[in-house]
């Protein structure tokens, strides 16, 4: 946890803590009724009116007594195993509010994993050497180096000889 505060801020590290509440791990031991409830109304006010923020709290009531005690999410680990099992017996068209909450939760940690891939690619990219870059070029720069694996098939030689033919240069490169 003390890593996680170094890192992000503390509306960030309340956003992960409050969507650990829906992770059915030890049989949803940490699932408690009043994060997720907060979770939708703090953090989503834009995506839930007021009727489905007061509808999804006797959702969750029904959920805690259907889907937590339901034999087929017994030893589940993960959000994503419980996003599936809910989906294989019709459980998310029932609990949709809880369902389209999960489908933020899934979107929050993409951006979080692209978010410090980002930062990360930039301590590479923005060395000492390239320090006064300008942003554009950095941008350039850090897209090469994240998405390094679609930009290896790509010949340099050729991109110079393209650059080269199209405008007179003083000096060959």
């Amino acid at each position: 946890m003390e890593e996680l505060n170094s890192r992000f801020s503390d509306g960030t590290v309340e956003l992960l803590v409050l969507s650990y509440a829906l992770e059915p791990k030890d049989n949803f031991k940490s699932f408690k009724t009043d994060a997720v409830y907060k979770l939708a109304e703090k953090f989503y006010p834009e995506d839930f009116n007021e009727q489905e923020i007061y509808y999804l709290r006797s959702q969750l009531k029904y959920y805690q007594i259907d889907v937590i005690h339901h034999e087929s999410f017994q030893n589940m680990s993960t959000i994503s195993e419980l996003y599936r099992g809910l989906d294989e017996i019709n459980k998310s068209q029932h609990y949709h509010l809880i369902d389209r909450l999960i489908h933020f939760i899934f979107t929050l940690l993409v951006c979080t994993a692209t978010t410090e891939q980002t930062f990360s690619a930039m301590k590479h990219v923005k060395t000492v050497f390239r320090n006064k870059m300008k942003e554009e070029f950095l941008a350039d720069s850090m897209m090469i180096y994240i998405e390094r694996e679609l930009v290896e098939d790509i010949d340099s030689d050729l991109i110079i000889d393209e650059f080269y033919s199209t405008k007179h240069r003083r000096v060959q490169l």
